[in-house]
């Protein structure tokens, strides 16, 4: 089997942990699907089962480690019994990710090599959802492009805006076209958002990348 990616909520009441996750990778899993997990947490011992999908049932068990301003990790196994990818097992590895509130600036680059800056003093989150992703809300100003401002339209997974796990989706209606980005955060992003966007609907149609940072203002 290929790897797998999970992202999703995961909550946590007295010693009993829930959550609703989805699975990427491979030709088992539909990262469409909403996949439920029931477990147990004790002195950072983690054991999680899904709900049934396909007939798979994913169980898994590790520790998790908590360290002051950095993100918590998992490490441990998982094991996948029947259905299409019965049998498969392995290691697992994985971190939380912290809420996406306040200030937020960046670029957004054309594809003729155009800069426009973009961000938001008030990126709000608010969730989970029912299937494990965050919806965004937030007003954005824009400097160097045919549109000046917009307004989130918060969503969940699968409809922007959301997060979900390290995967970001913004829908921003402008006064002059609609901006859709997808991008990645995280960790391995160096803690900011980048992906690529497009403007629709207006004057001054684009492509481009873009990113968005925690620290630029």
């Amino acid at each position: 089997m290929p790897g797998l990616t999970i992202a999703g909520s995961i909550n946590q009441s007295g010693s009993s942990v829930s959550g609703a996750v989805h699975v990427a990778g491979g030709s088992c899993f539909d990262r469409r699907n909403v996949i439920g997990l029931t477990g147990t947490l004790t002195d950072g011992n983690v054991s999680l089962t899904s709900a049934s999908v396909d007939g798979q049932v994913i169980t898994f068990a590790g520790s998790i480690a908590i360290k002051a301003n950095f993100p918590d990790t998992l490490t441990g196994t998982y094991a996948i019994n029947g259905g299409c990818a019965n049998g498969d097992q392995g290691n697992v590895t994985g971190y939380s990710m912290g809420a996406f509130n306040g200030s937020w600036y960046g670029n957004l680059t054309t594809a003729g090599g155009a800069d426009i800056q973009w961000g938001t003093d008030q990126l709000g989150q608010v969730g989970p959802s029912s299937e494990g992703s965050f919806g965004l809300t937030g007003s954005f100003n824009f400097d160097g492009a045919c549109f000046n401002s917009g307004e989130l339209t918060p969503g969940t997974y699968p409809t922007p805006s959301f997060i979900l796990g390290t995967s970001v989706a913004l829908n921003i209606p402008t006064d002059n076209g609609t901006i859709a980005f997808v991008g990645t955060a995280g960790p391995d992003e160096g803690g900011l958002i980048r992906g690529t966007y497009t403007v629709t609907g207006g004057t001054c149609e684009s492509t481009g990348t873009g990113y968005l940072s925690p620290w630029e203002y």
